[in-house]
């Protein structure tokens, strides 16, 4: 048997890795994958969140302002609609340049529609006079679908952004524009006694104080909706360790064990004892077997064997407790005992040699060596508990585990597939599962097992069954 502590899953000349930083690549790429589909969703939310908005806007300017000239404006909409799908299609987690310059796109066509005068308008209008239609809070949607799609970082910069380039286009628009006196004077001699109305609709003030004052909320809410923004991704951040702390939980349990242990707080830390049924598997001469390959090909084949044999425990609810170089342990009754726990664990070793009967039919084709495995049983008392200090190991320990091993190295002077104890038959007629399970195997009455006191009664399943 390869021992344990063989570093056979170190490709050669490479040095295993730490397995710190294992399970930091583990954390992050779990984080990376939850990052990717929660902005996959959330663009895909705001851009049809865009697609529908958009549309509503224009049936209302078309109904507020029923006249031709709002075609203009129903085309910018149709334009950011359409700029929206761009956005999904170079959308993704991390900085994107493409992205970045159709978020911008957005705030410049929105600003441009907003600032600058309408070119199919029939009557001319002084152009501050577009600031009386209050369109600045159009901004707000798009602040809003940032939210739902992009990090914290880019609702602050969306925030930023649109404020800059709002207050860059009022300047343009004053430094450009040419002043209408012939309105400026009738306003002026209408509102003679109202000064303060007139400071508010004169037509040749773009009106700093108000544009600073929209630019200075619509930074304070930005900043407000990124904080949420960010305390969501910390929460997706969380998600994401609950995510690897189930992905790792599932390489050692069962799905159904681990939908238990995930729903249930600190279900190891006690230590107590428990009947359970212990199985070992191991590769019967391996040592021959692996001695004309390369070490690349010795991984392979464990990797064949293990993947095949770990498939077979957890579908028939066992635990994975360790792999033991060319073989593994695994328990059936942990975390939690149940009904079946003996009737599993047989039923398991026998679905394991008609899978390697199947592996070595696929070998045979192709001229490989065929696998023959030794698989032994035991049900009796274990201690199970957490045990280490800072990384902390499921561990099952007592003389089941022991008499299990034993029986395993047995397969070989009994020429059986299966060697199980009298304990574990036993257990399997209480369980009501003897008639099937038991069918093809021996008596093998007082054999001694090393470290027990006293002979021990074996039942075992030839190797030509």
């Amino acid at each position: 048997m390869v021992s344990a502590a063989t570093p056979a899953s170190a490709a050669p000349g490479r040095a295993p890795l730490d397995p710190i930083l294992q399970d930091d690549a583990l954390k992050t790429r779990h984080i990376r994958e939850a990052l990717e589909e929660h902005k996959r969703r959330g663009v895909e939310m705001a851009v049809l969140a865009r697609w529908i908005i958009m549309p509503i806007v224009g049936v209302f300017l078309a109904l507020v302002y029923p006249h031709p000239s709002q075609l203009y404006y129903i085309a910018l909409l149709a334009i950011l609609c359409v700029n929206g799908f761009f956005i999904r299609r170079f959308a993704r987690v991390g900085r994107s340049h493409a992205e970045v310059a159709l978020i911008m796109f957005d705030l410049v066509l929105m600003t441009f529609g907003m600032v600058f005068p309408n070119p199919f308008e029939q009557q001319e209008m002084p152009i501050p006079m577009l600031y009386q239609y209050d369109n600045f809070m159009y901004f707000f949607i798009i602040l809003a679908f940032g939210t739902l799609a992009y990090s914290w970082r880019t609702v602050i910069g969306i925030g930023v952004w649109a404020s800059v380039i709002w207050l860059s286009g009022s300047a343009l628009m004053w430094y450009f524009m040419t002043p209408n006196n012939e309105i400026a004077q009738r306003l002026t001699e209408a509102l003679a006694e109202w000064p303060h109305v007139l400071a508010l609709y004169d037509p040749n003030d773009v009106g700093f104080r108000f544009r600073i004052q929209e630019a200075m909320v619509f930074l304070m809410v930005a900043a407000i909706l990124a904080q949420s923004t960010r305390r969501f991704y910390l929460m997706l951040d969380r998600n994401a360790d609950l995510a690897r702390e189930h992905a790792n939980l599932s390489r050692y349990f069962s799905p159904n064990v681990v939908e238990q242990l995930s729903q249930n707080d600190d279900p190891l830390n006690q230590v107590r004892m428990s009947n359970i049924a212990v199985l070992f598997i191991d590769i019967v001469g391996f040592t021959r077997l692996a001695a004309d390959k390369d070490a690349v090909e010795v991984i392979e084949l464990l990797r064949g064997f293990h993947g095949r044999m770990e498939q077979e425990v957890f579908r028939f609810g066992g635990t994975l407790d360790k792999y033991l170089g060319d073989g593994l342990m695994a328990t059936f009754g942990t975390p939690m005992p149940g009904k079946h726990d003996a009737s599993q664990a047989l039923a398991c070793a026998r679905s394991m040699c008609r899978v390697l009967d199947q592996w070595n039919q696929e070998r045979r084709s192709i001229g490989a060596a065929e696998i023959q495995a030794g698989i032994g049983i035991h049900f009796g008392e274990t201690v199970q508990g957490d045990i280490g200090a800072n990384r902390l190991e499921y561990a099952v320990i007592g003389t089941a585990v022991n008499v299990a091993s034993r029986l395993e190295a047995m397969t070989r002077a009994l020429s059986a597939r299966i060697a199980m104890s009298d304990a574990l038959c036993t257990q399997l007629q209480q369980e009501g599962g003897a008639d099937d399970l038991l069918e093809g195997f021996t008596f093998h009455p007082d054999q001694t097992i090393r470290g027990l006191d006293g002979p021990m009664s074996v039942w075992a399943l030839p190797r030509d069954r």
